[in-house]
């Protein structure tokens, strides 16, 4: 080349090659995918070791827990006042009260036995409210009726008892049977149905 555009010298001017964009952005998409591989890694670690979140079934999908239902189980059957036979019998100093008892159970329903004075057993070594007494079979039917009209009384069983009949042995502690009411709706709830309410399954 000649006149202005000739080149003098020996060193030659470098032309620089245009920036290539395409390899900038396929670099930063790589950078963006070797952080989410990074971040995904992370949180599988963190389950592992955490023991996941949730809990899923063969099928893979989580678990629902059934809701738990409330079914009402049938009532016992309870012997009614007049099918049970009351012996009262006071193992106090205090005079008068196995008879005043026995009238008053009397009026609630109960059939009376005998009254009068504890066996020598049991003569003054009551001293809570009371003892009842009944057959080993009298526990879960006979018995518990009996023990709504004296709250607090204890109860016991024999097993050569003889008969159904119970005992009522009047304590130091005794200060009158259960106010009528009270007793009454003491009744009615032991017979009432019991609520239950199923298990849950499936670990829930």
């Amino acid at each position: 080349m000649g006149g202005q555009y000739r080149i003098t010298g020996d060193k030659y001017p470098r032309m620089r090659p245009p920036r290539r964009r395409g390899r900038l952005a396929a670099a930063a998409v790589a950078a963006v995918a070797a952080l989410g591989l990074i971040g995904w890694g992370t949180l599988q670690l963190i389950d592992v070791f955490t023991g996941g979140g949730e809990k899923s079934t063969a099928g893979g999908t989580k678990a629902e827990c059934p809701v738990a239902k409330a079914s009402a189980a049938p009532a016992r059957a309870l012997p009614e006042p007049r099918a049970i036979t009351v012996n009262v019998y006071n193992a106090t100093t205090r005079s008068g009260l196995a008879k005043a008892t026995a009238d008053e159970l009397k009026k609630r329903g109960f059939k009376i036995g005998d009254v009068g004075n504890a066996p020598k057993e049991l003569d003054k070594k009551v001293k809570g409210a009371g003892v009842l007494l009944g057959p080993a079979s009298a526990l879960d039917t006979s018995l518990p009726v009996l023990a709504t009209q004296l709250a607090g009384a204890e109860r016991r069983t024999e097993a050569g008892r003889k008969g159904a009949g119970l005992d009522l042995v009047i304590g130091d502690k005794f200060g009158g049977l259960t106010q009528r009411a009270a007793a009454d709706q003491a009744l009615a709830r032991l017979s009432e149905p019991k609520r239950t309410t199923a298990a849950a399954k499936n670990g829930c």
